[in-house]
């Protein structure tokens, strides 16, 4: 079956949904084109679905599992959200892939649940997709069928469960295993629940295991599951754990809403970012559990415009399929654990469709995203980030200075891009060279063969207001010290960042700054330079300027350019300033701005001599950052 194209979508009904125009018809049209995608690539029996593309470091036998888990997801949302008038077809494609899977004499069987693998994250998906589509597929299973489905996700029981998100995944299988009366550990599934709390770090935030791995699995990981356990758990559930889940759900979204651009595109931070729009589904989570603080018309237009946003720019493609990428297909964005399937982990975004059509977030009239009526500022000591958004271009951006994903000390590991950058946006992605630290919104110390230094270990110093800070140990490539101290304050207003560098570095160590990335698929964006100046400027406005205004010199800017480093497009370009002969204090304007009024002149910087720095911004309004203390 050939999945029908974007245009074959029902017509937009803007009366409804006056920002995104999409309805639930719109979104129970994109379940279905993914779930006809699949048809394909399914292996004869339904149990596994071979996608094509580079095979995970899991094998394809698992890659396999994966594409029915995640997949058997989302058609579990879109039987029970039509009470099972679907018709038979999907339930039967899932009986039958169940009942071929579980049985270890069928060529198509699925490799067990064992200790650290990569079936647990699927076993848990299983699980889900079975309590969620219980009256129409589970309780009409032959027995054996069920008794074998149950031994399967038995596997869980008693065994070693990588110390992340995966305990909520031995969480869920067990619950569910409880539900239906089979062996399970209730020891375990309070043992993975009260980890959840050890990662609490307050005002709706947890890590995503020790050290500071904040990213999107908060989201669709961290808060979802507690929901959907407490849907399987019902009256076994504490009912103060329920509680507090919902509490910090709650908190959350209060801030995860101003996640999303007003073109619908989420900040491009962390990894996994092959989910693409999963970032929605704690949106449907809260409202599925009574645990929101948005108003039903505000989580459908956030939802929504995420989901169009990607249809639009093919995900999925002219296939029906999700690619491992963002728009296009782009192997950077994905991990060693990414097979051709795992972009399906998005189906959980269709958790909405959970909620009856006469639910308020299907009938209420669409209201407006805040990134949509007023420029914010929005502080989040707890990840370390600040946020910032501009109604005029729609663009939210997000200056880290917490989250890093490395081991805690005194354990190491490389940067990830998507991590250790000191800035991400809705509307930019970092730049991905395959065997460097790309310049974009990274301040580095160079080596005489030019190797710029990592960030490493991020140091958080305060989220507060307008303003956060942090330092890092710049190493430079040969030398066997522990490196050099870098500190930098970050001071927001409306489209601009001022950084303030304070560098412990020898004299004359050369120091390189870059701006945001900017990427477009069709034509390259095009580079100004001057004195402490430099600028590069995509074909639709979208301009990234970076500003020298103090301790640049008269340093000629640069504009690097690359071509298939960038997830948003294929031709990228990256304002660079860089002075040869080092320097103590920098001080520099970064601009990503869609808005033609956007200026990047008429900044400055003054520093005094206790080393307080007084900020004008183009638009003459000020800011003062202290000395170190």
């Amino acid at each position: 079956m050939t999945a029908p194209p974007l245009t074959q979508l029902p017509e937009p009904d803007f009366l409804l949904s006056p920002l995104t125009g999409w309805t639930r018809a719109h979104w129970e049209a994109v379940a279905d084109r993914l779930l006809d995608g699949l048809l394909p690539y399914a292996t004869p029996g339904f149990a596994q679905y071979r996608l094509p593309g580079p095979p995970s470091h899991s094998g394809p036998w698992s890659d396999g599992l994966e594409g029915f888990a995640r997949s058997f997801l989302l058609a579990a949302f879109r039987i029970a959200g039509s009470n099972g008038r679907l018709g038979p077809a999907l339930i039967e494609r899932y009986a039958a892939g169940l009942a071929a899977g579980t049985d270890p004499h069928h060529p198509e069987h699925w490799p067990p649940v064992t200790d650290r693998a990569q079936p647990m994250v699927e076993a848990a998906s299983v699980a889900v997709a079975l309590h969620e589509s219980r009256p129409w597929l589970w309780d009409h299973l032959d027995d054996t069928v069920r008794a074998r489905v149950a031994d399967w996700l038995g596997g869980f029981v008693g065994a070693d469960v990588n110390d992340s998100n995966w305990r909520l995944f031995q969480v869920i299988a067990e619950e569910f295993l409880a539900s239906v009366g089979a062996p399970h550990s209730r020891a375990e599934i309070d043992a993975g629940l009260a980890r959840l709390d050890d990662w609490y770090r307050g005002g709706g935030w947890y890590t995503d295991g020790d050290g500071k791995k904040f990213d999107y699995y908060n989201a669709w990981a961290l808060h979802l599951y507690p929901v959907l356990w407490a849907r399987i758990a019902g009256p076994r559930a504490d009912a103060g754990t329920v509680a507090r889940h919902r509490v910090r759900l709650s908190e959350f979204l209060t801030a995860h809403q101003f996640f999303f651009g007003s073109d619908g595109a989420p900040v491009h931070q962390g990894r996994s970012l092959t989910y693409r729009f999963a970032t929605t589904a704690p949106l449907w989570a809260g409202a599925l559990a009574d645990a929101t603080p948005l108003p039903p018309g505000r989580t459908r237009r956030l939802a929504s415009g995420a989901l169009k946003h990607f249809a639009e720019r093919g995900a999925p493609d002219e296939r029906g399929l999700l690619s491992l990428g963002w728009y296009r297909p782009f192997l950077p964005v994905t991990q060693r654990y990414s097979g051709p399937a795992s972009p399906y982990w998005a189906s959980k975004a269709f958790l909405g469709l959970l909620l009856p059509a006469e639910h308020p977030v299907w009938t209420a009239p669409e209201e407006a995203a805040p990134v949509d009526t007023a420029d914010t500022t929005l502080a989040l000591p707890a990840p370390g980030w600040l946020l910032h958004s501009t109604a005029a271009d729609g663009i939210v951006r997000l200056v880290n200075h917490g989250s890093d994903r490395l081991p805690p000390a005194p354990a190491t590991a490389d940067d990830s891009p998507h991590y250790a950058r000191l800035a991400y946006s809705s509307a930019t992605a970092p730049e991905t060279p395959p065997s460097a630290t790309g310049p974009d919104n990274h301040i580095a110390l160079l080596a005489p063969d030019g190797t710029p230094s990592p960030r490493g270990r991020i140091h958080p110093l305060g989220t507060q207001g307008r303003q956060a800070a942090s330092w890092h140990r710049a190493r430079v490539s040969g030398d066997t010290g522990e490196g050099h101290r870098v500190e930098t304050v970050s001071v927001v207003h409306g489209p601009w960042e001022v950084r303030v560098h304070r560098l412990d570095a020898p004299l004359g160590t050369p120091v390189r700054e870059g701006g945001w990335a900017v990427a477009d698929d069709t034509v390259a964006p095009m580079g100004e330079t001057g004195p402490a100046l430099a600028v590069a400027r995509r074909a639709d406005g979208l301009t990234s300027a970076l500003v020298g205004l103090y301790g640049w010199g008269d340093t000629e800017g640069t504009v690097v350019q690359d071509v298939d480093v960038n997830a948003v497009g294929r031709c990228s370009a990256t304002p660079v300033l860089q002075r040869s002969d080092g320097a103590s204090l920098l001080v520099t304007l970064v601009l990503l701005s869609a808005d033609p009024h956007a200026r990047w002149t008429g900044a400055s910087a003054r520093v005094a001599p206790d080393g307080t720095v007084t900020i004008r911004f183009p638009d003459a309004s000020t800011e003062t950052v202290p000395p170190p203390s």
